[in-house]
C-alpha cells in the first residue's frame, strides 16, 4: 500500500507531497547522508540543499531528468549518484559540486557529457554504464585523478588515445559495447589493474604482458580466435584460459571491485546491481 502512494502522490507536484514521499528531513542528518532512492521523486525536493554540509547524496532509481540550481549550495558533496534516471544531459550544476569524489550517472539517457565535467578535478570514480554514449567523451581523459571508469553497456566503438593520460586509471570497465578491436590506447596504459572487454565483438587479442600492474582481465563472450597473452599471476576470464579457477565473468568482476576497496559503504544502485547479478 505504501509504494502505492508513493507512486500516486509523486505525479502531483506540490511541496507537500513531496516532503510526504521523501520524509521528515528537517535537521541536518548526523552522518552528513541523504538516501532518497527509489523514492519515485520526478523533481528534487530543494530543502536538501539546505544541508550544506551533505557529504552523501543518493537519488538512484527515481525519475528525475533535471536538478535546480541550489544544488550548487551542496559544496561538501563527495559522492552523488544519479544513477536510474531519466536524465538525456547531465545538469551544469553537478560539474559545480568540485568536491565529488564518485558520481554515478549509469542507466540514464546520456550521450555527452559537458566539458565543465573537468572542472571535477577530485573525482575518482565515475560510472557512465548503460547510457547512450557511441564515443566515450573526450572530458573524461581530462579527469587526472580518475582511479576507475565503469563505462559498459553502452555503444562505444573505439576510445581516445588522450585516455592514456589518466595515469591514476586502475580499473576500466567496457563489458557489453561494440568494439571490434582490442582498444590500442589499452597497450600504453601500463598502470591498468583490470581490463573487462567482456561481450564485445573483438576477434583479435594482442599481447598484455607487458602491462606491469595488470592482475584481472575479463574478456569473455568475444568471437576471438586466441587468448590474450598475459603475465605469470595475472587472472584470465574467457575463453581458453584454461589457468584461470574462476571462469565466471560476473564473479570476476564482484572480486574485482572487492580489489578496488570499499571507498564507499552506502552502494549505489548500480554498485548493489551489479553486486547482485555476481553472486
Amino acid at each position: 500500500m505504501g509504494n502505492t502512494i508513493k507512486a500516486l502522490v509523486a505525479f502531483i507536484p506540490t511541496d507537500r507531497c513531496q516532503n510526504y514521499v521523501v520524509g521528515d528531513l528537517q535537521e541536518m542528518p548526523l552522518d552528513k547522508m541523504v538516501d532518497l532512492s527509489g523514492s519515485q521523486l520526478r523533481r528534487f525536493p530543494v530543502h536538501v540543499c539546505a544541508f550544506t554540509e551533505l557529504v552523501k547524496l543518493y537519488l538512484s532509481d527515481n525519475h528525475l531528468s533535471s536538478l535546480p540550481p541550489e544544488l550548487g549550495q551542496l559544496q561538501n558533496l563527495q559522492i552523488l549518484a544519479l544513477d536510474f534516471n531519466n536524465f538525456k544531459a547531465l545538469p551544469q550544476v553537478v560539474c559545480t559540486l568540485k568536491q565529488l569524489c564518485i558520481l554515478y550517472l549509469g542507466n540514464n539517457k546520456l550521450c555527452d557529457l559537458p566539458d565543465e565535467l573537468s572542472l571535477l578535478q577530485n573525482l575518482r570514480t565515475l560510472w557512465i554504464e548503460a547510457n547512450c554514449l557511441t564515443q566515450l567523451p573526450n572530458v573524461v581523459c581530462e579527469l587526472s585523478l580518475l582511479k576507475t571508469l565503469h563505462a559498459g553497456s553502452n555503444a562505444l566503438r573505439l576510445l581516445p588515445g588522450r585516455l592514456r593520460h589518466l595515469r591514476e586509471l586502475r580499473t576500466i570497465w567496457l563489458s557489453g559495447n561494440l568494439l571490434s578491436d582490442f582498444p590500442p590506447v589499452l597497450l600504453h596504459m601500463p598502470f591498468l589493474e583490470v581490463i573487462d572487454v567482456d561481450r564485445n565483438s573483438i576477434r583479435y587479442f594482442p599481447s598484455l604482458a607487458h602491462l606491469s600492474s595488470l592482475k584481472l582481465v575479463i574478456y569473455d563472450h568475444n568471437p576471438c580466435r586466441n587468448a590474450p597473452k598475459v603475465a605469470k599471476g595475472v587472472r584470465r576470464v574467457g575463453r581458453w584460459a584454461e589457468e584461470t579457477p574462476e571462469t565466471d565473468p560476473r564473479k570476476a568482476r564482484r572480486y574485482a571491485l572487492a580489489m578496488e576497496g570499499n571507498e564507499e559503504p552506502q552502494a549505489s544502485a548500480s554498485t548493489r546491481r551489479l553486486l547482485l547479478t555476481s553472486s
